[in-house]
């Protein structure tokens, strides 16, 4: 039986952009397991093993989103350093404050903003 050839990243199948409009695109399978994991996260216990602290959500955005970058770099370099697990996190995080952001600016313009409590 032949080898099965190695995967590379650009060969990957991309999703659609990241919420926020204009955002970058990611692999499907990145961003399906990231909006599955939505349902679990916790801001108090999530963002101070992501960034450090639980910072308002505009400085948690805009903190996640340079280790997103990062974390997007070292997976298009097919690096070793690379964890699935921890990019999958941060894009958990990532979603989850954009949201929060919005049911905030939401609340604040009185209109109605649905959605899971991500708190």
């Amino acid at each position: 039986m032949p080898p099965i050839p190695a995967l590379s990243p650009a060969l990957l199948p991309v999703a659609a952009p990241m919420p926020a409009g204009g955002g970058p695109r990611r692999p499907r399978l990145l961003m399906d397991a990231a909006r599955h994991g939505l349902a679990d996260y916790r801001r108090g216990r999530d963002l101070p093993r992501l960034i450090g602290g639980c910072p308002t959500s505009a400085q948690a955005i805009a903190e996640l989103e340079a280790r997103e970058e990062e974390a997007e770099r070292a997976r298009r370099a097919g690096s070793p350093a690379w964890s699935c697990v921890r990019h999958v996190e941060v894009l958990i995080a990532l979603m989850a404050e954009r949201a929060l952001l919005a049911e905030g600016l939401a609340a604040r313009t009185g209109m109605v903003a649905g959605g899971a409590d991500l708190r």
